[in-house]
């Protein structure tokens, strides 16, 4: 049972948190602080958090835990407002995509108080912001990745184990340097290519007739350009020299793609094809092993 938790973003990935662990019965109070008041209210009004404030030090007093849910960019700007009323019973972690410059951030704005700093990044989301669509079921099941500092506490470790597991969550541990290298290849570049089909198509002067229709295969491919910009262009550049490095490999692969087309190869492209359905049936498989079904939607009587 946790006594006070700050979540400071409750949108989709803090609100959902700060709902699961009031659903659990682990936090006494749930407090809420973010750059906007209407989104602070909006969550006030849904009860996803029990009080909100713009006070750094009133938000850390006697806080047990401090959930950063904001873009990555900004982790370093609110560590070091929250860094003078940081007590050393206090526990901070952060939901952030990318982990090397969130550490660095961590480690310029808290000093010697940077063992106190328990990096992670829940595997989960919607292409829905705001804390309207923050869900309490969102981490059931799902992978939440920490990515421990050799100065960290074992025990301030397991405590955002435990309130990660609380919500649901299945704990893995990677470094940040190995947790950037596998999330450009497997998150960062995936979202890259969806932005950028969208921004080309509706970019093309017969845009309106191309959205017309654009259908179900469309719909999926490009599902996560419904997310954030903001967010991910944060996490497009923290993680810049991974995701190049992830972007020029695929472009090798579409070169190869396009001689195939060009030469007529037949052969080649289906090839390709086989490999590619063959491993995303697996992967799915495993996904589906691994993760229980999403709650049933009660039918009203």
């Amino acid at each position: 049972m946790l006594g006070k938790v700050v979540v400071i973003g409750v949108g989709l990935i803090g609100g959902s948190f700060a709902l699961a662990l009031k659903k659990a019965g682990a936090a006494r109070q749930v407090v809420g602080m973010g750059r906007s008041q209407e989104v602070m209210a909006r969550a006030l009004e849904l009860g996803i958090v029990d009080s909100v404030t713009e006070s750094p030090e009133e938000a850390m007093a006697g806080a047990d835990l401090v959930l950063l849910a904001a873009p990555v960019a900004q982790t370093g700007p609110i560590l070091a407002a929250l860094a003078p009323y940081l007590d050393i019973g206090t526990v901070v972690t952060d939901a952030g995509s990318t982990k090397s410059d969130v550490v660095a951030s961590a480690r310029a704005a808290l000093g010697s108080k940077v063992k106190q700093f328990v990096p992670a990044h829940p595997i989960a989301g919607r292409e829905s912001n705001g804390p309207d669509a923050a869900l309490a079921e969102l981490y059931q099941g799902k992978k939440t990745v920490i990515t421990p500092l050799p100065e960290n506490d074992a025990g301030d470790v397991g405590l955002v184990a435990a309130a990660w597991r609380l919500c649901g969550a299945i704990i893995h541990t990677l470094t940040p340097e190995e947790h950037d290298r596998v999330f450009a290849a497997v998150s960062h570049l995936p979202h890259l290519l969806a932005f950028g089909l969208v921004d080309d198509i509706a970019r093309k002067p017969h845009a309106d007739l191309l959205f017309q229709y654009a259908a179900s295969g469309f719909r999926d491919f490009t599902r996560i350009a419904g997310s954030s910009p903001e967010m991910w262009r944060d996490i497009s550049l923290a993680n810049r020299d991974a995701l190049l490095t992830e972007l020029d490999a695929y472009l090798a692969q579409l070169t190869i793609l396009r001689e195939h087309l060009a030469a007529g190869d037949g052969a080649q492209l289906e090839a390709i094809y086989t490999n590619a359905q063959r491993a995303r049936r697996a992967w799915s498989e495993a996904i589906e092993t691994a993760e229980p079904p999403p709650p049933k939607t009660q039918e009203p009587e």
